[in-house]
This record gives C-alpha cells, sequence and structure tokens, in this order.
C-alpha cells in the first residue's frame, strides 16, 4: 500500500515498524461542543484506514484521544455555571452517540488528557533538563523552538518564515515569540495540577506526545489528523516528541482536506456552521458518512443540502441492489452452474479495482466507483434473470457487502413495517397481476406507496421495500 507522507510531500510504501501491525495515533476532539461536519471527516476517513488494514489482514492499535482540559472547556464551564469535568465528560458521550451514528468503530484506545499528567510532567521534566524548555517566573513552560534545528519539518516552512508571524501574547514572558507553552502556569478560578513549576496545566500539544508515548512507543507508524493541524500542533508535537525522546516521532503523516459549506470556509460567524447532530436529524447519520469517503481524502470538498440529498439517493442505490440480491437469495437454491462461473470471475474483477484503489492512498473515490461497478453487474447478471443459484447469490451477496463494510456503509437495518393490513394488500395486489387487472394492481401499489411501501416486481417475484 502506498500512502501520501504529509513529511517528504509524497507517495510513500508503507513499511511498518513491526512486520504485519500498524499503530496509529488520530487526533481526537476537544470536548467542548458537539462536533461538527468538518470534524467528521477525519473520523471517518481514519475510521476507513484502519479498517482497510485490517481487513488487509493487519494487527492495528488505533489510538484517539480526547482532550479534556483546554481554554475552550473552561470557558463553556464558566458559561454554563458547571465545571470543566461535567463539561467534558457531557460531550465524550455526546461524541460517541455521533460516532456510532456515523459507523465509527471504537478506538482500541480512547485516552484522556488529564489522565496523562504525570506524562506530560516527566516529558517536560526531560526537556527542561536537556535545554529545550525553560520556566518563567508566572510557573509557565515553554518549548525552545530555536534549538530544535528540523523545526518546520512537516509544514515545509524554514523557521526565518515561521517567526515572521509570530507574537508575544499579553502575558507572556517567552524567549522568542515562537516558543511554544508545554505547561500553564495556574489562574484564578482554573482548575489546576501540583507540577515542579507550581500549580498549573499543560499546554495542548504536550497531550498528543505524552500519549502517543504512553500507549504506542517513541515512534509509530502513522499519526493523522485535518489539515489545520499540520501546523502549529503537529510541527510541535514532533519537536517535543523527537528532542525528548531522541529517535522520530512518526514514520508517515496523512491530513485530510478541509470541508466548505456551499463553497465557503465553514464558520459561525457565516452562519454556516453545521454539526453532525444537527444535519443527522435531517438527513440520517449515513449520508454524511458517504460524502466524506465520497472524494479523495486529501482533496477538500463541499457539503450542501443538495449534495447530502445526493448522497442519499446515491446510498439508496446501493441499497435497493443489497435488498433485491438479499430477496434472490432467499428465494433461490442450487450449486453454481458452469454457466455461471463467468459471472462470478466477472464479479470478482469489481474486487480487484476496488483493492487497486484503496492500495493507491486510501482512494475512497475509486473504491465507491468499483462498489457501484459491482451493484450494476449484480443488477444486471442476478437481479434481472430468472432464478440464479443460490451459490451464485451467496457469493455476490458475501462480496458486496465484504467491500461496502470496508468503507463503513450499508449498516442501517430499515423496518420493513409490514403489519397484517399491509400484507392483505400486498396479496390482493399479487391476485389482481394474476387476473392481469393491471388498473387494480396499479391502485394497491400506489396507495402502498402512500403508507411507505415500495413494491418492486422482478422476475423472481415480488420485493417490498420500506422507505
Amino acid at each position: 500500500m502506498k500512502i501520501f507522507n504529509t513529511m517528504s510531500g509524497k507517495k510513500e510504501e508503507l513499511k511498518t515498524i513491526n512486520e504485519g501491525e500498524v499503530k496509529i495515533y488520530a487526533c481526537g476532539p476537544t470536548v467542548y461542543n458537539y462536533i461538527h461536519i468538518g470534524n467528521a471527516r477525519p473520523i471517518c476517513v481514519f475510521d476507513i484506514l484502519r479498517r482497510y488494514l485490517e481487513y488487509r489482514g493487519y494487527k492495528v492499535t488505533f489510538v484517539q484521544n480526547f482532550t479534556d482540559i483546554d481554554d475552550k472547556i473552561i470557558k463553556r464551564a464558566n458559561e454554563e455555571n458547571s465545571d470543566y469535568k461535567t463539561v467534558s465528560e457531557k460531550y465524550i458521550s455526546e461524541y460517541k452517540t455521533d460516532a456510532k451514528g456515523l459507523n465509527v468503530r471504537d478506538a482500541t484506545i480512547h485516552p484522556k488528557a488529564t489522565e496523562n499528567i504525570q506524562q506530560m510532567l516527566d516529558m517536560i521534566k526531560n526537556l527542561e533538563e536537556k535545554g529545550y524548555a525553560y520556566s518563567t517566573e508566572y510557573g509557565d513552560v515553554y518549548f525552545r523552538t530555536g534549538k530544535f534545528k528540523e523545526y518546520g519539518k512537516l509544514s515545509h516552512q524554514p523557521l526565518e518564515d515561521l517567526q515572521a508571524g509570530a507574537r508575544i501574547q499579553i502575558g507572556e514572558t517567552k524567549e522568542d515569540p515562537m516558543d511554544f507553552a508545554l505547561w500553564k502556569g495556574a489562574k484564578e478560578g482554573e482548575p489546576s495540577w501540583t507540577s515542579p513549576w507550581g500549580e498549573g496545566r499543560p499546554g495542548w500539544h504536550i497531550e498528543c506526545s505524552c500519549m502517543a508515548k504512553r500507549y504506542l512507543g517513541d515512534t509509530i507508524d502513522i499519526h493523522c489528523g485535518g489539515q489545520d493541524l499540520i501546523f502549529p500542533h503537529h510541527e510541535n508535537e514532533i519537536a517535543q516528541s523527537e528532542c525528548s525522546n531522541g529517535v522520530p516521532f512518526a514514520h508517515y503523516w496523512m491530513h485530510n482536506g478541509y470541508i466548505n459549506v456551499d463553497n465557503k470556509k465553514m464558520s459561525k460567524s457565516l452562519g454556516n456552521f453545521f454539526t453532525v447532530r444537527d444535519v443527522a436529524n435531517e438527513y440520517g447519520y449515513e449520508p454524511i458518512r458517504y460524502l466524506m469517503v465520497s472524494s479523495h481524502y486529501r482533496s477538500p470538498i463541499n457539503y450542501s443540502i443538495d449534495i447530502i440529498k445526493q448522497c442519499q439517493a446515491a446510498l439508496d442505490r446501493l441499497y435497493n441492489c443489497r435488498e433485491d440480491l438479499q430477496f434472490l437469495t432467499a428465494n433461490s437454491s442450487g450449486q453454481i452452474r458452469p454457466e455461471e462461473e463467468e459471472i462470478r470471475a466477472k464479479l470478482l474483477t469489481h474486487k480487484d479495482d476496488f483493492i487497486e484503489a484503496m492500495e493507491d492512498d486510501l482512494n475512497t473515490a475509486d473504491a465507491i466507483s468499483a462498489l457501484f461497478e459491482l451493484a450494476r453487474d449484480i443488477n444486471s447478471n442476478l437481479n434481472s434473470r430468472t432464478k440464479p443459484s443460490k451459490e451464485l447469490c451467496e457469493f455476490a451477496l458475501s462480496l458486496y457487502t465484504e467491500l461496502a463494510d470496508v468503507l463503513g456503509l450499508l449498516y442501517t437495518e430499515k423496518e420493513k413495517g409490514i403489519d397484517e393490513e399491509v400484507q392483505e394488500l400486498i396479496d390482493l395486489r399479487t391476485q389482481a397481476r394474476q387476473q392481469k387487472n393491471w388498473a387494480e394492481a396499479d391502485r394497491i401499489r400506489d396507495e402502498l406507496k402512500n403508507r411507505g411501501i415500495t413494491i418492486k416486481d422482478t422476475p423472481n417475484g415480488t420485493i417490498i421495500v420500506a422507505e
């Protein structure tokens, strides 16, 4: 498999530290609010990366953190006359609800920043002893960016260019504007922990360095997150980790592209800010997931109501193929016949196309195209045929489900909603068709549709689809 490495700026063959194993760290949410649709993209994209690697036989250890102490969390707690722990626990729970709705698997480990304070203190102390960190009279501890000569290697910007936009904020006593906080001295009314530099709390960047080290080791295979994290967050993680540990932090860096709303950057000030929960309440979770994987993960994507409706329509086509195939499988019999071997071989070519796409830097856009091509051939070679063998139907259904599952799609079970009255109407329609009373059959079909039941007539019988 080849993946685009942000560090090198090119595609590289994936070679893991331990053969057959992959260690992945994904930056998780800061839990002070519901996740928005921009947050949903890395969550879905790197869930698919994990699924695909497992599909290919790797043992994956996937760590995704929760930042549960932060300025935004403290601000929300003050607004709600609450405390940081209550706020963070609430939104961790809400995140899990949305992640489940998006069919995102739980991480192998979901560490919280506040559960790793000692690890942060140890790393900061180590950096201080090596001369990479210094404390101030206010109890703050900063990283000496200028001492790390490779700073900027991920964002591909020399330190001089980065320094041009750096500023020292009011209340900061840095040696250099580019230096960043490892530890923040306590302010009145804020949560704090005891440290060698006095009461305080961790800076944002140190959290991920320490959690990655604790749960995955000094060097990991893949570090991933949104494009917005390249600088300064991931750049700072590299500086801290490599200066403290003395070895490369991660071999591969993967970053997903931005999401725009109606071709504009999403922001609360523009009034185009949408949470996953809001969109899901209107259109369901699965169209959101489909949107996130319908384009290559490094490409920017656009969200709009029209586009999410197009995602719904695309999913409907995929579901219709599966429902027809499930019906056919349940109503067929026999082993595969010689003339059907060619069909089975043709269906397998789409699996080859699917794998080829995914091996090429997780190209989910082409992978979904392969899934649609598989659906097209299933429809033309099985669903439209009279009585294909059960063995062929089972093979096609298994293959179709297998590929959809790698993308995390087709996970919503539809309720049929067939009560006795509806079943009676279906039976009357069948009788009308047998009597060639097409007008009556059409009338009953329309009545059923008004009740949310769609009837599909196939060469192999009538299929009932709940809308």
